[in-house]
């Protein structure tokens, strides 16, 4: 594993260096492409991956065989109710995130919930609420904030060594299915640029810079009345801005830039997965290259974190606390308020 601040303060953790003395032993919820991924994350690292539940009793029982798991759920209840359980990964469309939180913390569960935290800010904060009054961890999926290349960055933001840091420009566009049935282009199954892509870079600009004070959007619709596109300038009390933007029907660049007075990052493409950077100084000179290889996707690194916050008895951390994972949402809701999308799930 890479030597790095993520990592390094994951030590203790099951997966991680110096073990625990009882594992904690993870389930699986959902078996779609994204499970996949976490869980050949988890157990190419050496994570206690226990379970996994479906609706699907064969698709449970198929996963579970493709990744030698000791058992398989035929409902995402027994999954959570799984005595042998501590922490359950919330692998649903983003529309269940909601639903599935709650099912898991009610039954005493750790939850690792897929990004977006939910659909909207009122259901983050109950997802939040209930995990405070439970003294249970919800950590937020967003796997960039703990790969290494971002931790790097923080330690140059918070060093001064970009001096005052001014504007960030991140991008997501791709190239993705235009069937009007799939769930990308579904206003019933949360469908959008928005929900889907851009909260890697919201995500990233609140990492940045925290909570903006002024929000403007901007989208193009799809005829099944979802955004296409969306576009956003978030403004800072100092400030400062940062200029997102995401697509669904166009492959773009991917890339993302933070800029001060003294100096620049500019993140390789694909700036939100394991990748390197450079950094410049102001009369634009290469004052270091970043660059630190990373086993699997990189999932790992916010599986070793929920296993550190477990450990330490502690319910978030200073990296993405499940608060300012409902401020998130928050501003996706006002971008959401002024391009026009709105879904079911707004209505309590």
């Amino acid at each position: 594993m890479p030597d790095t601040a993520a990592t390094r303060s994951a030590e203790g953790s099951s997966g991680s260096p110096g073990g625990s003395v009882k594992p904690v032993r993870w389930g699986i919820l959902g078996t779609g492409f994204i499970a996949g991924l976490q869980t050949s994350d988890l157990v190419g690292h050496g994570f206690s991956v226990q379970a996994v539940g479906s609706r699907e009793p064969a698709r449970a029982r198929e996963f579970a065989a493709g990744f030698q798991l000791e058992s398989s759920h035929g409902s995402y209840a027994a999954l959570v109710n799984d005595p042998d359980v501590d922490v359950v990964y919330i692998a649903s469309p983003h529309p269940f995130h909601y639903e599935h939180a709650l099912l898991a913390l009610n039954a005493g569960k750790h939850v690792l919930v897929e990004k977006p935290f939910a659909m909207n800010a009122w259901q983050a904060r109950a997802v939040m609420e209930l995990a405070e009054s439970s003294g249970l961890v919800a950590l937020e999926a967003m796997w960039t904030r703990y790969l290494p290349h971002m931790v790097r960055i923080r330690e140059l933001i918070r060093s001064g060594a970009l001096g005052d840091v001014r504007t960030l420009i991140a991008d997501h566009n791709q190239n993705l299915p235009k069937n009007p049935e799939h769930r990308l282009n579904d206003p019933a199954l949360g469908g959008g640029a928005l929900l889907d892509l851009g909260i890697y870079p919201v995500s990233f600009a609140f990492d940045v810079f925290g909570n903006p004070t002024r929000i403007q959007g901007a989208a193009s619709m799809t005829a099944t009345g979802v955004d296409r596109q969306s576009s956003m300038i978030f403004d800072y009390p100092d400030g400062q801005q940062a200029v997102l933007q995401c697509a669904l029907d166009t492959a773009g660049p991917n890339r993302a830039a933070v800029i001060g007075t003294e100096g620049r990052i500019e993140i390789d493409p694909v700036w939100y997965t394991p990748t390197g950077f450079t950094r410049y100084d102001d009369g634009g000179t290469v004052v270091e290259r970043f660059d630190e290889p990373v086993t699997g996707r990189g999932m790992q690194y916010q599986a070793w974190e929920i296993e550190r916050l477990i450990a330490a008895g502690a319910t978030a951390n200073d990296i993405l606390s499940p608060r300012e994972s409902v401020q998130v949402m928050l501003a996706l809701d006002a971008v959401r308020s002024q391009i026009g999308l709105s879904y079911a799930s707004d209505e309590r």
